[in-house]
């Protein structure tokens, strides 16, 4: 008889699988987008809009996560919308303007906004019914004062946490270029699979040059791996989705199971040894995507590579080391199955 999963277990799965949707949903189309934006906005003016649009939906991901992480506890409506602006509260993307109204930027710290999110979601449950026919007075005042404030007050903590992971990033670049390279493609390759933010971290320690370069082929080897491991269960535009989209997608099944990170990080070790070896470079951006919407491809052009080489590092490299892999630890014993990497938004 399969065991069941406590209900903790359950609640912080509902979580990362909500937190999950609401970054690839807000994220994926300015990363799809922008780069090609940017490529032809000289010649046609006329679609700038689109990247305007693109770039807004990013600061919209607390919101979004709130409303799928509701979905996963099949909250009431009421309920839901609740929750998605206590998660917005908790983000840590908007400040007072002196002039009296608000500034909102990005797209907030993804650890505070789950740590919100969980805190929404006790006092949601906690409250439930018990207001009576002032629920839909209370509810949402009660949660924005107890879990928002709660949430407003551990934003300083956790940003200090991503810090000091930045920090380490921050080492690795000290060392030498194919070390370096492997270090970071093994990190980033973790964190694209965590709750943190890759991007941010990236950006908040202005990983350039070779040591963008590393991070985004391990989080790009990561993505073409976890697609191959999962294709016999999932569709082809699931598939697709991991490299072109985020492998984050695939954050709840790593975190449930957490043997299943040992052959990514292989994988993106290697890749991203190798592409410190080809002097594959980047930016701040570039580091934390990987090869969605050929963000770190079209970047390692820009930092002088050739074509040839973006794709033996981008395409063949991954590809090559997600079959391998596949076949050690899937294959010729069961270490890991295909339905490990199973995704269902239905």
């Amino acid at each position: 008889m399969k065991k069941q999963a406590s209900p903790i277990t359950s609640g912080i799965l509902n979580v990362l699988n909500g937190v999950s949707i609401g970054v690839i949903v807000t994220l994926m189309p300015a990363a799809l987008l922008n780069e090609l934006i940017g490529y032809l906005k000289p010649s046609f003016p006329q679609i700038a809009f689109i990247g305007t649009i693109v770039n807004f939906v990013m600061i919209l991901l607390p919101v979004i996560s709130g409303l799928c992480v509701a979905h996963y506890f099949k909250m009431k409506p009421l309920e839901s919308a609740t929750l998605a602006l206590v998660a917005s509260v908790g983000a840590g993307n908007w400040m007072v303007n002196p002039t009296g109204g608000f500034m909102v930027k990005g797209t907030g710290d993804v650890i505070n906004i789950m740590v919100t999110i969980g805190f929404g979601v006790i006092v949601i449950n906690l409250l439930g019914d018990r207001l009576g026919s002032y629920n839909v007075l209370l509810l949402p005042v009660l949660s924005l004062i107890i879990a928002g404030g709660l949430g407003m007050l551990t934003l300083t903590p956790v940003r200090m946490i991503t810090k000091y992971i930045g920090d380490l990033a921050l080492l690795a670049t000290d060392l030498q270029p194919i070390l370096m390279g492997i270090i970071l493609g093994i990190l980033f390759a973790v964190l694209i699979l965590s709750p943190i933010s890759s991007v941010g971290v990236a950006t908040a320690i202005s990983l350039t040059g070779i040591a963008s370069g590393s991070a985004n082929l391990g989080i790009t080897a990561a993505a073409f791996a976890l697609a191959i491991y999962g294709s016999k269960v999932n569709s082809l535009g699931t598939c697709i989705a991991h490299f072109l989209g985020t492998p984050k997608i695939q954050m709840a099944n790593m975190l449930k199971k957490p043997k299943l990170f040992i052959p990514v990080a292989i994988n993106a070790g290697i890749a991203g040894g190798i592409g410190a070896f080809l002097e594959i470079k980047g930016t701040p951006l570039s580091a934390g995507f990987g090869s969605a919407g050929l963000v770190g491809p079209i970047n390692a052009l820009k930092g002088g590579a050739s074509i040839i080489t973006i794709i033996i590092a981008f395409l063949v490299v991954p590809v090559l080391l997600g079959l391998i892999s596949k076949y050690l630890f899937m294959q010729t014993n069961s270490y890991m199955e295909s339905k490990d990497f199973y995704l269902d938004y239905q």
